[in-house]
């Protein structure tokens, strides 16, 4: 295995050009904050980015704990990628994450200030130090999960290198705990009332008696009481119901719904 190391300080677009750096010399694999990523999927690890202060940012950008190493180097054996690139804000930061995974020594170091120009540098610190924005160099929906209930935005950027083909890659933008100004909570009538819009839209629904909501940092779990109208299909109502609700608890809380269980407790 052949690892590479990308090094910059924080802000100055790293994870941003991580990926055309990677198709350029061909590496499958990234290490960034805490994930490894290949091929442009999640395959471990948990992102640094997730914690609520930077030193919890660092130390889970470090394999600071045994199991969240252990579960990353295992990973990394399994598929034992021909290259993986290492992103780090220092010589030393990325040895020591190379060390800690059991990685072979770094083959070739190469500086952000070299691939990029001091304009683009600029952009890059003003999205991270004014907006609060970080990039991970990964499509929104494999980050869905750990970033259940943060809004992440999709980057797409579609670079054509021929006159018939071309590539699209994709990134997203998150914005941690740590750069928020405050946090924030959905009280659980937020999702009941979300619930209930959905359900006024179906013809086979009468009404929700009780949405019962359990949340935790992978996302939302919902059991929904529901009474039924007498002459239509209760399964196929339900599954509407199902279906809509979570689609739209998705797409207006930013929560990621793990699992929604329909009761049908009566029929009218």
């Amino acid at each position: 295995m052949k690892v590479y190391a990308l090094v910059g300080k924080s802000g100055t677009g790293k994870s941003y050009q991580a990926q055309n750096l990677c198709k350029e010399l061909n590496i499958p694999g990234i290490i960034d904050d805490g994930l490894f990523i290949f091929e442009n999927k999640v395959i471990a690890g948990i992102s640094a980015k997730r914690q609520s202060t930077k030193v919890g940012a660092v130390k889970t950008a470090l394999f600071h704990k045994d199991e969240h190493r252990e579960d990353v180097a295992a990973a990394i054996e399994k598929i034992n990628p021909a290259q993986i690139l290492v992103i780090g804000t220092s010589d030393e930061m990325v040895r020591r994450i190379a060390k800690r995974l059991g990685l072979p020594e770094i083959f070739e170091t190469i500086y952000i200030t070299d691939i990029t120009t001091e304009s683009e540098r600029a952009i890059a610190h003003k999205q991270r130090h004014e907006y609060g924005q970080h990039v991970i160099p990964a499509p929104a929906f494999q980050l869905k999960r750990q970033f259940s209930g943060y809004f992440m935005s999709p980057l797409m950027i579609f670079k054509e290198w021929s006159a018939n083909k071309g590539n699209m890659t994709e990134k997203s933008v998150v914005r941690p705990t740590y750069s928020y100004m405050g946090d924030y909570k959905l009280s659980d009538k937020v999702f009941s009332d979300i619930v209930e819009g959905v359900a006024r839209q179906l013809e086979g629904v009468d009404s929700i008696l009780r949405v019962i909501t359990m949340t935790a940092m992978e996302g939302v779990e919902m059991t929904v009481l529901v009474c039924m109208k007498y002459g239509f299909n209760m399964v196929e109502q339900a599954k509407q119901l199902q279906q809509q609700a979570a689609s739209q608890i998705e797409k207006m809380t930013a929560f990621n719904v793990n699992r929604f269980d329909i009761e049908i407790r009566s029929l009218k």
